[in-house]
This record gives C-alpha cells, sequence and structure tokens, in this order.
C-alpha cells in the first residue's frame, strides 16, 4: 500500500509543482481500485485513483473526458501517470445518493435529488451518446443479448442453484434465449450507464449531483438504468415513489430527443430490464455472499426477494416464459424468503452478547453468568499494526489502523468466519430464550486487532439481530461500558 501511495503522491506533486498537505486513504469499494484523499495546502482536496486493471482505466479516462465536454456532471480528470495506472480526479465528496436518503428518509427533498438524478440521467443517455466510439467500451460494445444472457446466468450460477431447488435446465435455458432476443429488440438505444444507483451519485453541499463509476457503460436501454436506481434493494422506494419517478424520467427524455415517447412500449420494455436487474443483484448477491462468504450481503438478499416476488405477482414482461416464471415462483416461496431471514430480537427478547476485547498477557475475561465460557477467538494471526512505529500509540478505533487492519491483512477473512459461527449460537439462543452469551477477542496488547474485531462483531450482530450488546474493551477503556439496545 506504502508503495501506490507513494506514486499517486509523486503524480501529484508533478501535476501541482509541490507536495501535497496530506493524504487519506478511503474505504475500499466492490472494485479492486484504490482511493485516496489528497489535501493540497490550500485546504482543497483531490481523488488520487490506483487501479491495475490498464483497459478499464483507459475507458474511464475516455468517457470521463467526452463527457466532461458535454458539459456532464463527471469528474474533470486532472493528470494521468505514464503507466495509465494511477490518476488524479476533481473530489465531489463523501456523501452519496443513498447517505442522504437514509440519513433523512423519504423527504420531499429527497425525491427532488432522486427526480433531478433521473434529468441528468436522460441527458448523459442522449448527449453521451452522440459520437461516442462504443469499441472502446471496457467489455461489449452493445447490451444485446449475449449481455442480457451473462446477467441470466449469473443469477442461475450464483443463486439459483445454490437453492438446490429441482427445475428443467435446458427449459429454462431456452426461457433464458427467448427473453434475451425480446429486450434486444428495445426501440431505444443510447449510453447505457449499467450500475446507475444511488451509491454511485454523490450530492455535493449545494445538492449538485455528480456521476462515478460509469466505466462499464455500453450501448443499450435507457429501462436498465432507470430499473437499476429505481429497484435498488437497499433504497427501498415506495411503489409511488418508483412509478412517479419513472414518469418524470420519460418527461425528461421527451424534451431532450424532441419526440413523443411510446409510454407503453417502454414501460413494457422497463418491466423486462426490471427483471433482468433484481435478477442480476440476486446474483451479485448470490456470489459475495454465499461463495465469497461476506455476511453483509446476505442481509440483502431477504429485502431483493420481497422486490422481486411484488413485482412478478403485480407486473408483467410482455412475453410467456413458463419455465422461467416457476423458477421464479421457487426463489420467492415463503420459505426461501424465511431462510433468508434472521431472526430479530425484541425488547422482550432476554439475551443479551457481551463482547470483549483483551490482551493475552493480562488473562482471558471471565464469564460471572450462570452460563460460563462463550467464545474466545485469537486475532494474532492477523498482520500486528501495533509493530509499525506510526500505529503503537493508536488503537483499533482509529481511522489509520482501521484501514491497515482492512486493507493490509485477512482481517476481512477472520471476520467472516467469526460471524458464520457466532451466528449459528446467536440463532439458536434467540429461539430458546437464553439470557447471556459471551465473545471475546484477544490480540497481544489487547490495543489493535481484538478492538477492531469486537468492534466489527458488535456491529454486525447488532445490524442483523437486533440484538442487545454489552461491548467491553477490556484493556483501553476497562471502565466504560456501551450499552447498546
Amino acid at each position: 500500500m506504502q508503495h501506490i501511495i507513494g506514486s499517486t503522491l509523486e503524480l501529484y506533486k508533478k501535476w501541482r509543482g509541490k507536495e501535497a498537505a496530506s493524504v487519506d486513504v478511503l474505504p475500499r469499494s466492490g472494485s479492486e481500485r484504490r482511493y485516496f484523499r489528497i489535501h493540497e495546502q490550500d485546504g482543497s482536496t483531490i481523488i488520487g485513483t490506483y487501479g491495475a486493471n490498464i483497459k478499464e482505466n483507459e475507458t474511464f479516462f475516455y468517457f470521463s473526458e467526452n463527457f466532461f465536454d458535454k458539459q456532464l456532471p463527471v469528474a474533470n480528470i486532472l493528470a494521468i501517470s505514464d503507466d495509465r495506472m494511477f490518476y488524479l480526479q476533481e473530489d465531489f465528496g463523501d456523501i452519496s445518493l443513498i447517505d442522504r436518503l437514509e440519513s433523512e428518509g423519504y423527504t420531499e427533498e429527497i425525491y427532488g435529488l432522486f427526480q433531478k438524478s433521473l434529468q441528468t440521467l436522460a441527458k448523459l443517455h442522449v448527449k453521451g451518446d452522440k459520437k461516442l466510439d462504443y469499441d472502446r467500451c471496457l467489455t461489449n460494445t452493445e447490451f444485446g443479448r449475449q449481455a442480457i444472457m451473462a446477467d441470466l446466468l449469473y443469477f442461475k450460477y450464483y443463486f439459483l442453484d445454490a437453492l438446490r431447488k429441482p427445475y428443467d435446465k435446458q427449459k429454462l435455458i431456452d426461457d433464458f434465449e427467448a427473453l434475451s432476443n425480446y429486450l434486444t429488440h428495445t426501440e431505444y438505444k443510447y449510453f447505457m450507464f449499467r450500475d446507475f444507483q444511488s451509491r454511485n451519485i454523490m450530492v455535493k453541499k449545494d445538492n449538485s449531483i455528480h456521476f462515478i463509476d460509469y466505466q462499464g457503460g455500453m450501448k443499450g436501454a435507457p429501462q436498465y438504468d432507470v430499473a437499476s436506481m429505481l429497484w435498488q434493494a437497499r433504497a427501498n422506494l415506495s411503489d409511488e415513489w418508483k412509478e412517479k419517478l419513472l414518469n418524470d424520467y420519460i418527461s425528461a427524455l421527451e424534451k431532450i430527443v424532441d419526440a413523443k415517447i411510446n409510454e407503453g412500449t417502454f414501460k413494457s420494455q422497463y418491466n423486462g430490464y426490471v427483471m433482468i436487474r433484481l435478477l442480476q443483484v440476486l446474483g451479485a448477491y448470490g456470489f459475495r455472499g454465499l461463495f465469497e462468504r461476506k455476511a453483509h450481503f446476505l442481509t440483502s438478499i431477504p429485502l431483493a426477494l420481497t422486490n422481486l416476488k411484488w413485482f412478478i405477482n403485480n407486473q408483467s414482461i410482455g412475453i410467456s416464459l413458463p419455465e422461467f416464471r416457476k423458477v421464479l415462483d421457487i426463489c420467492v416461496d415463503d420459505e426461501i424468503i424465511q431462510q433468508f431471514t434472521p431472526l430479530q430480537a425484541t425488547e422482550k427478547t432476554p439475551l443479551t452478547v457481551k463482547i470483549n476485547s483483551f490482551s493475552y498477557k493480562k488473562g482471558l475475561p471471565i464469564d460471572e453468568t450462570s452460563n460460563g465460557g462463550g467464545f474466545v477467538f485469537d486475532c494474532r494471526g492477523i498482520l500486528n499494526p501495533g509493530r509499525i512505529e506510526e500505529f503503537k500509540s493508536q488503537t483499533g478505533r482509529d481511522k489509520s489502523v482501521k484501514d491497515f487492519l482492512e486493507q493490509q491483512t485477512k482481517m476481512s477473512n477472520f471476520l467472516n468466519s467469526v460471524f458464520d459461527i457466532v451466528d449459528i449460537t446467536v440463532e439458536d439462543y434467540l429461539k430458546r430464550d437464553f439470557e447471556s452469551l459471551m465473545i471475546s477477542f484477544g490480540c497481544t496488547g489487547g490495543q489493535h486487532r481484538s478492538v477492531y474485531a469486537a468492534d466489527a462483531l458488535a456491529r454486525h450482530l447488532r445490524n442483523k439481530f437486533k440484538v442487545k450488546i454489552e461491548l467491553k474493551h477490556l484493556i483501553q477503556d476497562e471502565k466504560n461500558w456501551i450499552n447498546t439496545p
């Protein structure tokens, strides 16, 4: 990591002609790219980026320069390294539309931001498409039959097959091909963002909106992007908002193309792309959660299935696909949804989970309840940030230490395994009305790794099971108990 930061700062110095004031390592996203916020000496900031996939970088550079010249709300690329792996770009801040939605709720102002985002998306679709060289796309030049089949097969392999339910595989493939052919012959094709959702829309303090992560774009149906945004499981927009925002987008598109849109045809094809997007997301959740064992993706599956269930029971995609419908009914069966829905504690639930961090030099925590025992996890197999001079006076709650553990150690793999084990017991204890469970994390000094791991587990159990937590860091804050309802 240090050499990546060094190369990023070297590019900054070459571009600006002087040293940066400081640099922050930003959290990793779903990709392999690394982002840094570079603080300039005048107090302003820019974003430094490292990406080893040069072809992906080149696509991003081309799209960004093209769209920026057309005055579309994308980042200005400020500098690019000679090896094309490092670049500097305009900083839009760290508040996304999903952040605003989750902090403020479903207010008129938030609706206005969604509406503005879709109106600007229509401009990106049409203006971005003009004279764009699609041969420079990262993957396919067009979101056609092959790309649609890829999304459907992603769902099949990483979610449907993981359910281990019987179905006719050949008939399903036949239905996939029929659906792909149907959606390929869409009436409208422009630049398609491909991953247009509220986490990729940054909102500045003046409520201006800006787009990021469009390097996967290609020629395709605009309905796909609208479906991606309105049906994002995490956003959980109401049916009323979805319908109104869809109409807002159609109105905006009509103004830009200066022509009347066939609303019936547009919405029928939109429904088909909603289906594709819902299934692609389930495939992603299945891959990340069931195969890569990343626990937080599993918690999104019930809501995604609930969205899918409502959709197939209330909307039509304009084509008969019997085996496909049979498979969808399997996926949204109450038994399957329940399988992925964790138990939730209530105010009357007796269970309290006591989580500790400790130092092995001082000895193991003692469970004084009648149950006794509990889990003890040894964090000493994780690379120790305490051996690095700049971290010695810090703890597992300091940002730089957390960045180190998340980006330069196997802490995330370790915690995913811990979550798998602990979740089984917590769920069982909730069913049996047990009152207490103690879980402890130890490391050499009880300062870095164990503190980070204890905080992470407390956050995970609180989010997943809504269970009462008593969190105690025996070395760092022995007198400071944190009681969380």
